[in-house]
């Protein structure tokens, strides 16, 4: 197989991959929280985003798309947090940080600074937008790492909420960027952003409401404790 050939079946592997997930995360978000159809169609998403995100990266450092790369990344980090908050529920209860947390988060922060370097020195506003984000996100994974006695018990759900959301996010952003070429390039990439964030805001704060009263996470969904991954 030729190197043209290969890039070509990379992309529709990618485009296929990322329309996946820009359909089966709103099944996801609709359906009850921690339901078997909830962690069925999560599951799909999650996977359909690794995928997009590494196709994206290897098509990227092929044809130098720097700019590719970093978005590539920031998805699959932001899909990661997600995965891995299922895995942390009892961080808060002294149970250890994996090595691959840190070595993840650690290496995330150094992409994300370099992102916001890169948005300095091309004068561009949308990787600054999604490269300040992506610090801010490495910066306090990696505190709650370092503290987890400082954590509350339910942070695991609120985190596993956020990175699929702003990973979902970020996979409208690119969908938007290549087909809504009408639109000014920042318009395009942070519409998403503008529109997502907030409605996220409002989900966490309809949660937060209902654990003050003094529910915990398995009255709310059904909580399944999850093993390590092998």
């Amino acid at each position: 197989m030729d190197i043209e050939t290969f890039l070509h079946l990379n992309r529709w592997l990618h485009i296929g991959c990322g329309m996946i997930g820009f359909f089966v995360a709103p099944a996801a978000l609709a359906t009850r929280k921690g339901g078997p159809a909830h962690r069925f169609w999560g599951r799909v998403f999650f996977w359909a985003m690794l995928t997009a995100g590494l196709t994206a990266i290897v098509a990227a450092t092929f044809k130098g798309l720097t700019f590719l790369m970093l978005t590539g990344i920031f998805s699959l980090y932001l899909s990661y947090l997600g995965y891995r908050a299922l895995y942390q529920k009892r961080l808060s209860r002294g149970q250890a940080p994996a090595l691959y947390d840190w070595v993840g988060s650690g290496l995330a922060l150094l992409v994300f600074i370099a992102t916001v370097c890169y948005a300095v020195v091309t004068r561009q506003i949308v990787p600054g937008v999604f490269g300040l984000i992506g610090t801010r996100l490495a910066l306090t994974e990696l505190h709650k790492l370092r503290h987890p006695e400082q954590l509350a018990p339910n942070r695991w759900f609120f985190d596993h909420m956020r990175g699929f959301i702003v990973s979902y996010i970020a996979a409208v952003s690119a969908f938007s960027a290549t087909s809504f070429t009408f639109l000014p390039m920042e318009v395009r990439f942070l519409w998403p952003t503008v529109v997502g964030v907030p409605l996220m805001v409002y989900w966490v704060r309809q949660y937060r409401q209902r654990f003050a009263q003094g529910r915990q996470p398995a009255d709310v969904v059904p909580v399944r404790i999850q093993a390590e991954p092998a």
